[in-house]
């Protein structure tokens, strides 16, 4: 069992948007799950079936308009940019979400070996629809996550008031151009500036060009905050691939679950004996 004075530092996944992470673990009460409700509304609204899009997006990997929009490689509203309405020529070479999300062939392949591997219904008829604004989704997505995981909040302020920790966010997340304001900022669902200032290091992957789960984002982290071995950090996420990746440099990890934060914190507990979190992990607001 890792002893509380083994402990030195305790990283939070943050919710926004990672291209298939983040959830109640983060600041953004159940972030990712929201967005994932706002994905499947519109799903449902235009007649994809469930998880479609979501496999569209993962499945593009490092090249996908997701993964590029956190390593700052593009920028709103670039990214939504719906190219094959200006160039229809350049459908299949675009970068932007839009134009990939309507890429059938590439997303009806993609969806049946997803089904294929998880065992779902494999009679899924391809899709017909040759195009929708994606810049409608983004927004519905954004509708479905505006709120705050204060039982979150309240141990990351715990832990700072404590003075025995490092206390630090590892965000896959987005900047948005010059000229827009914290407002702007704030109805995207990027953390506002309050949120930020709860963490010793705030560190963002559309700032440092890599995300999770990429090992060098985690190297980074451990460099940036003067760890001596990742078995002195507790790293606290959702999603088993970045728990995976933290796993392999040695980072103690905990799972979150996406409806209930509270065996992950009673895990938390265990690796930080020295300061109380009963009053939060007994809330009847978990």
């Amino acid at each position: 069992m890792v002893t509380s004075t083994s402990i030195t530092t305790v990283i939070f996944d943050i919710g926004e948007w990672g291209g298939g992470e983040i959830t109640s673990v983060s600041v953004c009460d159940n972030f990712l799950t929201k967005q994932m409700l706002g994905i499947n509304k519109w799903e449902k609204a235009h007649g994809l079936p469930h998880d479609y899009l979501n496999v569209a997006i993962t499945a593009r990997g490092p090249s996908g308009a997701f993964q590029r929009l956190e390593v700052g490689e593009l920028q709103l509203p670039d990214f939504y940019e719906q190219v094959s309405r200006r160039h229809p020529y350049l459908l299949h070479h675009a970068n932007q979400f839009g134009s990939q999300m309507s890429d059938l062939i590439f997303n009806n392949a993609a969806f049946v070996k997803f089904c294929s591997k998880s065992k779902k219904s494999k009679g899924t008829k391809p899709l017909r629809h040759t195009s929708f604004r994606s810049c409608f989704l983004w927004k519905q997505m954004m509708l479905e996550a505006s709120t705050y995981n204060l039982p979150i909040i309240k141990v990351i302020k715990r832990l700072r008031e404590s003075g025995k920790y490092r206390v630090a966010a590892l965000t896959n997340n987005f900047q948005l151009p010059d000229g827009k304001t914290a407002e702007d900022e704030e109805a995207l669902g990027l953390a506002p500036m309050e949120v930020k200032m709860l963490f010793d290091q705030y560190i963002e992957s559309s700032q440092v060009g890599l995300r999770k789960p990429d090992l060098k984002f985690f190297e980074y982290a451990l460099k940036l905050l003067k760890v001596g071995s990742p078995k002195e950090v507790v790293f606290l996420d959702d999603l088993g691939i970045n728990l995976k990746a933290a796993k392999v440099l040695g980072i103690n990890t905990i799972k979150v679950g996406i409806y209930d934060v509270t065996p992950a914190l009673v895990k938390l507990q265990q690796f930080l004996p020295d300061v109380d979190l009963s009053d939060i992990i007994n809330s009847p607001k978990l």
